[in-house]
């Protein structure tokens, strides 16, 4: 097998006459979720035939942005790329490399679409960043931008809320209160779209669909061609935006920790299944129970998480449909 010294990095570039925005899709950040490497590679062959034509701005796509662990076919090659997403002057395992080629790359442009997809069967849906804020976590300036973008991709579902859950969780599980720590352990909660915002761009995480789905490279497809038509990419009608009242927007509120290795699921949860407050959601290996906390929706529960993982999410509704722009 080619180990790791042995590959190299890709990136494709079209651009138009015109002036337009500069776009760059991913797939593969996580080499088993494959959807949006064959949706980037037929949008790319319809490119290429001359049935599609790049008229203004340009567009990047990288089929597969993390080339080890897409060769193993599994989620990570040394360690996971969606986590602590940085240049690395020293870099200490081969997503260390990636960063450093992904980052710069990134940075050259003004919007990101990560596709991805899931382990347990659920429906598809879009993760977007913060509403506009001056904070220190993560201020944002393009929320209208994003969410406008997000109503367009063909799918009902939004979530938001992932970096500021995820600091709660560190400051939770964190003894020390040093604040320096806790900035460094904050950096782990950062990947492609948490990075592309701190350049000053804006970025969505589209969930194509289960992994093996199917119908998940046709979700990551239209999201593409979308995308392309909406930021006027492409000559192309116009996507209209997902309806309010056919909306489920969801804010992640709360991450929970796998603790040891005989943790358990009292059952198989799949994203976006319903919780009261109370329910029993899994075992702790003591045989403590683990409850429901309130009531919600669980996401990205993750049976074979490692010990002082995540492994489970949970997310309230957010109501506030009206703050995704038209």
């Amino acid at each position: 097998m080619t180990s790791a010294r042995d590959l190299q990095f890709k990136s494709i570039n079209y651009t138009g006459l015109q002036q337009g925005p500069r776009l760059i899709i991913t797939g593969a950040v996580h080499g088993n979720e494959t959807c949006g490497t064959k949706a980037i590679l037929k949008v790319m062959g319809e490119i290429d035939s001359g049935a599609l034509h790049v008229k203004a701005g340009s567009v990047t796509f990288v089929p597969v942005t993390n080339p080890l662990a897409y060769q193993l076919n599994q989620r990570s090659g040394e360690r996971n790329l969606n986590r602590n997403l940085f240049p690395n002057d020293a870099p200490q395992d081969f997503e260390d490399q990636i960063a450093n080629w992904l980052c710069p790359l990134l940075a050259q442009h003004e919007v990101l679409l990560d596709l991805h997809s899931f382990n347990a069967q659920s429906q598809p849906f879009v993760m977007v960043g913060p509403r506009n804020n001056e904070g220190t976590l993560q201020p944002f300036k393009h929320a209208e931008k994003e969410r406008a973008l997000a109503r367009r991709l063909g799918v009902r579902r939004f979530v938001d809320g992932w970096l500021a859950t995820y600091g709660q969780g560190v400051q939770r599980r964190m003894k020390s209160g040093d604040a320096s720590q806790l900035q460094l352990v904050l950096r782990y909660g950062m990947g492609t779209t948490e990075y592309m915002r701190s350049t000053g761009g804006y970025a969505l995480t589209l969930e194509c669909g289960q992994h093996a789905d199917p119908a998940a490279p046709d979700v990551a497809y239209k999201a593409i061609m979308n995308t392309l038509a909406f930021l006027g990419v492409i000559e192309a009608p116009q996507p209209e935006p997902i309806a309010l009242e056919e909306m489920e927007a969801l804010s992640m509120v709360a991450v929970y920790d796998k603790l040891d290795a005989g943790d358990k699921f009292v059952r198989t949860w799949a994203s976006f299944d319903t919780v009261a407050k109370g329910d029993q959601i899994g075992t702790r290996a003591d045989g403590t129970p683990v409850t429901a906390e309130f009531d919600g929706k669980i996401l990205f529960p993750d049976v074979n998480a490692a010990p002082n993982a995540e492994w489970y999410y949970l997310t309230r509704a957010n109501t506030e449909f009206e703050r995704f722009s038209e």
